[in-house]
């Protein structure tokens, strides 16, 4: 997999497509990478205890490596 952790990416297709943002986790063995900003996918939470309201939680998803182009490695 040439794409790293700390490396910006654009995507180049689906629902995100021309977005750029920096690889946050990439899994190999998936050949997936978490992108920060992109494919966000927000779940609904009932309450757990009384009182206690219900919430709207953000997770970003992988995303499939070929995907999404690397621009240019962060320098470290």
């Amino acid at each position: 997999m040439h794409i790293k952790k700390d490396d910006n990416v654009i995507v180049l297709t689906g629902k995100d497509k021309n977005k750029k943002g920096t690889v946050i986790k990439a899994l190999p063995k998936e050949n997936k990478v978490i992108v920060s900003g992109v494919n966000i996918l927000k779940k609904h939470s009932k309450p757990r205890k009384s009182g206690q309201k219900g919430q709207i939680i953000e997770k970003t998803m992988p995303i499939d490596v070929s995907n999404v182009k690397l621009i240019n490695r962060k320098e470290k």
